[in-house]
């Protein structure tokens, strides 16, 4: 109900005050103004403390939850850890001459957390930097730019360019104040001794890239790592471990203290099997045989036939280690890669030749031990040549009759056709009995060797003929592979192996470049000499194919080595390779005779016949390390 109620109010101050409607008693609108402030407080309380709650709820997952997180942004925000690399460990010979050393370097590089945000400071940083560096301004500040934006770079420098001058970061060290979030940064790089003479088995290292950062964690855009050879099958341990300098500093970048020094431990040192002078000699000698000869490749491995220790692993050319070291130019790579000698072939440990003949004495061994033949079985020469059918397989020269030992020393083909494919009476081992042989010696497989890219050569079977040529095996086929020639393939490094398993009575061993390991704490990692396999042939059987070896210097084809001072075995080796009639020169060898130290396979690539061109090197090498 609405009561209207008209009054006339008397005059205030002589002013007459208008007349007013109510809609609602008083007392009915006290109530409706009541109800109206107690629900306002209720919703001002509820909303208060809704937003205490968030607050709170923040406030617990910061410092609690998300504690840690921030505080360690905190701390990168005002303490830089400044790497101090670690010296990486050097490499000794058998004697402990250095065959490499650490030299001095400086990098310059970009710190991402410390660039200027501003577009144009990071333009006019560019500018200057390529001024002094000498590089292109537009790629280095995209190069600036881009680190800025890869979050994932976090406190890690960026490599802009390595080895630079002294004048250089002088240059940047007096710009400082412009050259906002540019350091340099103390490194070293390898200074490999004789770097030729070593560097198939030295390898080098060099500035890690992108691709070797995904697969190698630990490891920073400014770091170096192995390559190639011995560098980069023990980077591992080669490598150090990088200290840090930490500063604290402002806002702006400035160092403010000096927080701590964590001291780097420097990588640990690599003593080798090999012999530095021996090693030299065998590359002289090649080189002087090559000029000689007119041929341009040639390599050769010496082993310890006691432990399987690698005393010399040589490659014909060569190239300068320290080239990659340093980064190679563009112009030096491209010529290396024309090459046609190719002189970054490691042709010791992944050439794969034709044996030629030096495979006969483990044709020799199999015969014997599968009773085919005795010491005794003479087989006649034929006169040059064994026909079967319409085929004729010729000798290199005319052999009379001939029992093993001879049959090794005149490295008579006829002999070995007959052992090894079988004619008239004599039962031929067959290409599955040569393999197994073959096989035991180590041939058509890694020797395991302490180096990366080795190639395990190829001993074939009938079974392989069929499925890869689509033909059968054929007695030419076994013939052949019989003398080392046809489908079978050896590297030098598995046949200064063979040899140094024959020579030591039937063990054949891991070769090993390494000897020893040492570590900063001086601590010393021995690698003891590894078995592969032993007492797979007869000691009987293995004598006389010594004595045939041995022969092949008193009286066969190698008789020029009869002269030295300790008492020599081998076998000559000629192996025709391609179509036009080319031979590889090859001669293997141990010494001395009655009590073997070292076991050598030469080959020089078209190098002719074994004895004139592979036989001079090892006579040569032979008179030296028996007279130094």
């Amino acid at each position: 109900m609405v009561n209207r109620k008209n009054s006339k109010l008397s005059s205030y101050s002589g002013m007459e005050i208008e007349d007013y409607v109510l809609t609602a008693t008083e007392k009915e609108a006290t109530k409706m103004e009541r109800g109206l402030d107690k629900r306002g407080l209720t919703f001002l309380w509820v909303a208060m403390l809704c937003l205490l709650a968030t607050l709170a709820g923040r406030v617990f997952f910061l410092t609690v939850v998300s504690g840690g997180y921030y505080q360690e942004i905190s701390r990168g925000n005002s303490i830089r850890s400044i790497v101090i690399k670690a010296p990486r460990g050097r490499i000794f010979d058998r004697v402990g001459t250095a065959l490499v050393n650490n030299t001095p370097s400086i990098d310059v590089v970009a710190l991402p957390i410390e660039l200027p945000r501003d577009p144009a400071k990071l333009t006019a940083i560019a500018q200057t930097l390529a001024a002094i560096l000498k590089l292109d301004q537009g790629q280095l500040e995209t190069t600036l730019t881009e680190s800025q934006k890869n979050k994932l770079l976090g406190a890690n420098a960026v490599l802009l360019k390595e080895n630079v001058s002294q004048e250089e970061s002088l240059n940047i060290l007096e710009k400082s104040n412009v050259l906002l979030g540019i350091s340099i940064e103390k490194t070293a790089i390898r200074q490999y001794v004789n770097a030729q003479i070593f560097s198939h088995i030295l390898g080098y290292e060099g500035k890690i890239q992108q691709s070797e950062l995904d697969r190698h964690k630990g490891y920073l855009l400014t770091d170096y790592i192995g390559k190639q050879g011995l560098e980069k099958a023990y980077e591992s341990n080669l490598r150090g471990v990088d200290g840090a300098n930490q500063i604290e500093v402002d806002s702006m970048g400035s160092a403010k203290r000096e927080i701590g020094i964590v001291n780097p431990i420097a990588g640990s040192d690599l003593v080798l099997n090999l012999d530095a002078q021996l090693q030299q000699k065998f590359f002289e000698s090649i080189e002087a045989v090559l000029e000689k000869t007119g041929a341009k490749t040639a390599s050769a491995v010496a082993i310890d036939p006691r432990t399987g220790a690698v005393l010399a692993l040589v490659n014909v050319p060569s190239y300068d280690s320290n080239l990659f070291a340093r980064r190679i130019s563009p112009e030096d790579y491209a010529n290396f890669l024309n090459d046609p000698s190719k002189p970054l072939f490691n042709r010791a440990i992944a050439g794969e030749y034709p044996p030629g003949s030096t495979i006969k004495p483990a044709i020799a061994l199999g015969a014997l031990s599968e009773k085919n033949i005795t010491p005794e079985t003479i087989i006649d020469g034929l006169g040059g040549s064994l026909r079967v059918g319409g085929f004729s397989f010729g000798d290199w020269k005319v052999h009379g009759p001939s029992d093993v030992r001879t049959a090794i020393a005149q490295s008579n083909d006829i002999f070995f056709y007959t052992i090894g494919g079988g004619y008239g009476n004599i039962k031929g081992l067959g290409m599955d009995l040569m393999k197994k042989y073959y096989n035991l010696f180590g041939f058509g497989e890694h020797t395991g060797i302490d180096l990366g890219g080795e190639a395990d050569g190829f001993i074939p079977d009938e079974k392989w003929k069929l499925d890869t040529l689509g033909e059968k095996w054929y007695i030419g086929n076994s013939y052949h592979a019989s003398i080392g020639q046809g489908y079978v393939t050896a590297t030098p490094l598995q046949l200064a192996n063979y040899v140094a398993a024959i020579a030591n009575g039937g063990t054949l061993y891991k070769p090993q470049i390494v000897s020893q390991i040492k570590k900063t704490d001086g601590q010393v990692q021995k690698i003891s000499p590894e078995i592969v396999r032993s007492n797979f042939v007869d000691p009987i059987f293995l004598k006389v194919v010594q004595e045939g070896m041995r022969k092949t210097v008193t009286d066969g084809t190698a008789q020029t080595l009869k002269n030295l001072p300790v008492a020599v075995a081998g076998k000559t080796g000629t192996a025709q390779f391609g179509t036009s009639g080319q031979t590889h020169g090859w001669f293997v060898s141990y010494a001395p005779y009655d009590n073997p130290q070292i076991a050598i396979a030469v080959l020089v690539e078209g190098g002719g016949e074994g004895h004139s061109s592979a036989l001079p090197v090892t006579q040569e090498v032979l008179q030296w390390y028996f007279s130094r």
